[in-house]
């Protein structure tokens, strides 16, 4: 199951390790994704931190993460591929997979209902 954090991130756990992107609400806003900065492999993030940074045309961003935990894995496509973001932000534009030190913390996210229900609003 997919859960959104209120920045617009998802996570979905696949085993033990989360696999972490941008909504796909988040990519309509910014526009053609040029640019991806991610974390290295190792690195740790609380929940909420600064993890990594998206550029479009129109601004940068910030990525947060929606759950703590260590990076295992960056996708490296999007260093040459970055528009892979506004193609399948939930698929193959995903931008790190963490283990997760906290799963308790996915309580706190919004189901994809919620979610919708949320960016309906904004």
């Amino acid at each position: 199951m997919t859960r959104y954090t209120k920045d617009h991130e998802w996570v979905r756990m696949e085993g033990d390790v989360a696999v972490v992107g941008i909504s796909d609400y988040a990519q309509q806003q910014l526009g053609d994704v040029v640019y991806v900065e991610l974390p290295s492999v190792g690195a740790s993030f609380e929940q909420g931190k600064d993890m990594a940074v998206v550029e479009s045309a129109k601004a940068a961003s910030d990525v947060y993460a929606p759950i703590s935990g260590e990076v295992v894995a960056a996708n490296d496509a999007l260093s040459g591929q970055p528009d892979l973001v506004n193609g399948a932000a939930q698929g193959d534009g995903w931008f790190v997979k963490l283990r997760v030190t906290d799963k308790s913390q996915l309580d706190g996210l919004m189901d994809q209902a919620a979610y919708d229900d949320y960016v309906k609003g904004l």
